[in-house]
């Protein structure tokens, strides 16, 4: 353990703002990059006779300007999904005229998404984030202390921050596949902080008489170490493999959890914890001698 997680908290804190601080500048200058779900468009379905290369499908899509990171979605051989701006009707009959040029296709569907259920989406969005937190705060509060479960969510901001300002910085298509990203990945890392809690808890019971509290929760974090690694190694590589071959329909959501697996399992040890201890030692009138 020669590593003391607790004593180089701060240095945590500044590695993470570092991290988070150019996402927020990216936000508030250039904002996110939001797909139709949330600013509307078109959204049109259909299904060739024949089998057809996605490449034919997008060429036809380009062809009139229309295409986006996630514009075009394969299912089978034959179905494809297509998403772009809103589009007049005049538009709308000049896409179906290059969508036949690779083979005759069935329309199984053509909808319009309209700005408000966009808007809607945003305010749900939102809303699912706000209760989430507010419950994991309730469930940590009564299984361990309610400074824990600040500290939790505190850390799951951090994720959160960081998946969205990485997004920003690079403007990569946001839609409701990275908001689902998002709440896999609240879940995910409240589950690795609560694994540390517990074991924080168990060693106060056996507590060595004069041990400090930033010495125990050190030596819980390294207790459970080895497991959350694991665990995230695990994870990341079906992550890895699902990015580069389950093709461009998954891509948003897998890349938004592999950031936020990864920061995930960094907050979980370097904020979450060291954060609660920080919380401690200001009750006890921020002197850390007291702490043990």
């Amino acid at each position: 353990m020669s590593l003391h997680f607790i004593r180089l908290r701060r240095l945590w804190y500044l590695i993470s703002l570092a991290v988070i601080l150019p996402g927020l500048i990216s936000l508030a200058v250039r904002g996110l990059n939001l797909g139709i779900d949330f600013t509307g468009g078109s959204i049109l379905e259909i299904r060739y006779e024949q089998p057809v290369a996605v490449e034919k499908v997008r060429e036809a899509v380009a062809a009139l300007g229309l295409e986006t990171s996630r514009g075009v979605q394969q299912s089978g051989e034959k179905d494809f999904l297509l998403r772009t701006r809103h589009l007049s009707q005049e538009e709308m009959d000049k896409l179906l005229a290059e969508l036949a040029k690779p083979g005759q296709f069935t329309t199984l569907r053509n909808e319009s998404v309209g700005p408000v259920i966009g808007r809607e989406l945003t305010y749900k969005a939102l809303l699912a984030l706000v209760i989430a937190s507010i419950l994991m705060i309730l469930y940590i509060t009564i299984r361990f202390e309610f400074k824990q479960g600040i500290a939790a969510v505190l850390a799951l901001i951090h994720d959160t921050l960081v998946v969205t300002g990485i997004f920003s910085i690079f403007q990569l298509e946001v839609d409701s596949a990275f908001v689902a990203a998002i709440l896999t990945v609240i879940g995910y890392s409240i589950n690795d902080t609560i694994i540390i809690f517990d074991r924080i808890r168990e060693n106060m019971r056996s507590r060595a008489k004069g041990e400090s509290l930033e010495d125990l929760v050190n030596r819980s974090i390294w207790q459970t170490l080895t497991r959350s690694v694991n665990t995230v190694l695990a994870v990341l590589f079906v992550l890895v493999a699902l990015y580069f071959l389950g093709g461009s329909t998954i891509n948003t959501f897998t890349l938004a959890l592999l950031i936020g697996i990864i920061s995930g399992m960094y907050s979980s040890i370097c904020n979450a914890s060291p954060l609660w201890v920080d919380f401690k030692l200001l009750e006890r009138k921020g002197v850390p001698k007291a702490a043990h």
